[in-house]
């Protein structure tokens, strides 16, 4: 059985808890013990441990972080028969060796299924993949209530309202959650767990501790404050945009500021018009610096390069441009071992790479210029929001909204289809089930035929920050 996620989301845990109850002799070892300098250690000890398992069972042998002697082999520049290779070759032998009557099981766990050989996920070997992902709203607040017992809780404070500001974190990110406001408690001499030491804490896990040695001049606070704003505004006005949920011009950690811009409800994947809405918000920080200084500065730096990533993606990975077309360009990471550059073929000419550079400088400059057009039509806005943010330094998504009141909406795009040549259906998609029950309604479309897509990994939420440099 192969446990395999992002870190942090519980593998070597659920591990352990397999173990627990089941009640049998539990072997662990991490897949970096094996290797050693020697020639043949690393092989003498998978033989040991399956021979104690073995001579114990029925045991469970748990190994984690099998990428480090579980590698594609042939792989990178040391040659093709080293000793991890020896040892991954003992491992497969000792797996071959399992019968049903031995009482042997074997996990183990792993955030770079990508990268390990071929013969250990043939069935009769890892057969058994088990996905350990981030988990949903639901999930977060189940884990949040484990990690809450043991500590002393204000009765006001609302586990489920953290839970939704948490989109995207681990378990080990929600422990660390609440790990940090219990100490941040215990500093300032309180006896309960606050909301605003849970919020301090959440900030802390996202961007950093705050840095009260670094002091800003009045005219770095305004630039910071506009640029700031120019996020969450832009953020506010799009239509296809999360909601602002907070906004800082504390410093912590690289970062002079954030804006912090989560989603209602756990998604799992991204439309097109929300990409092109999160490239005008992650460039309306450097469109208001432009707008009010007419003198931009190094804090957008971490903002470009977040939206020329995004927009490369866009035509590279997910066809959503119309010169393109719905084409992947660039094959998938084959050796991942000789580094980024060297493991990322090019399958396609000059030619088309001059396109795909043209078609992202198109994406980055149409959302430059949305950025713009919403800073000019909402510039009292704008405004408003720096004063209050140079009076309070900090705005929650009530003041937020408070400021945001008179704020004008960006139109909906035009319907979009991939060609010119494919003209947009004016025929709306069927109700759900849920959808009927609430409209008491019936349609009179035939349902949908359900298409297998791909979940594409939605663009997590990150606090935009202004980094120095």
């Amino acid at each position: 059985m192969l446990l395999y996620g992002p870190p942090g989301t519980g593998k070597t845990l659920l591990a352990r808890a397999v173990a627990g109850e089941a009640g049998v002799p539990f072997y662990s070892i991490s897949g970096s013990d094996f290797v050693e300098m020697f020639v043949g250690v690393g092989a003498s000890r998978v033989r040991d441990l399956f021979e104690q398992a073995k001579a114990n069972a029925p045991a469970i042998v748990f190994v984690d972080e099998i990428d480090a002697v579980g590698r594609h082999r042939g792989a990178g520049l040391g040659g093709g028969h080293d000793e991890r290779e020896q040892t991954l070759n003992q491992l497969l032998v000792e797996m071959d060796g399992f019968d049903v009557k031995g009482g042997v099981i074997l996990i183990a766990a792993t955030n770079r299924p990508d990268i390990l050989d071929p013969a250990l996920l043939r069935p009769g070997r890892f057969d058994r993949q088990i996905a350990v992902d981030r988990p949903d709203m639901q999930g977060r607040l189940e884990i949040l209530k484990v990690h809450q017992k043991g500590k002393p809780v204000a009765p006001d404070v609302d586990l489920s309202a953290v839970a939704r500001r948490t989109p995207g974190f681990t378990g080990a990110d929600l422990a660390n959650v609440l790990n940090e406001a219990a100490l941040l408690t215990a500093r300032s001499d309180k006896k309960l767990v606050d909301n605003s030491m849970l919020d301090e804490a959440i900030d802390r896990v996202v961007a950093g501790p705050q840095k009260r040695t670094r002091i800003m001049s009045d005219k770095e606070k305004k630039i910071t404050a506009y640029h700031e704003g120019g996020h969450a505004l832009v953020a506010a006005a799009s239509p296809n945009s999360d909601p602002v949920h907070k906004i800082t011009i504390l410093s912590r950690g690289r970062a002079l500021g954030y804006t912090m811009v989560l989603p209602d409800e756990d998604k799992y994947s991204t439309t097109r018009n929300e990409m092109l809405d999160q490239l005008a918000y992650m460039l309306g920080g450097r469109a208001a610096e432009e707008l009010v200084f007419h003198d931009p500065t190094t804090g957008a730096a971490n903002d470009i390069e977040k939206a020329t990533a995004t927009a490369r993606a866009m035509v590279t990975q997910y066809g959503m441009t119309e010169r393109l077309g719905a084409i992947k360009f660039g094959g998938d990471n084959t050796e991942p071992f000789l580094g980024r550059e060297m493991s990322h073929p090019r399958d396609y000419s000059e030619e088309v790479a001059a396109l795909v550079d043209e078609e992202v400088k198109k994406l980055i400059e149409n959302a430059h210029n949305e950025a713009w057009e919403i800073l000019v039509e909402n510039r009292d806005v704008l405004d408003a929001l720096v004063l209050q943010l140079l009076e309070k330094e900090t705005l929650s998504k009530e003041q937020i909204a408070e400021v945001f009141a008179p704020i004008v909406k960006r139109p909906a795009r035009p319907a979009w289809t991939g060609s010119s040549r494919r003209t947009p259906s004016t025929r709306p998609p069927v109700l759900s089930p849920k959808e009927l029950s609430l409209t008491n309604g019936a349609n009179g479309a035939s349902p949908a035929i359900a298409n297998a897509t791909e979940s594409v990994p939605a663009a997590e939420s990150a606090p935009e920050d202004r980094t120095e440099g």
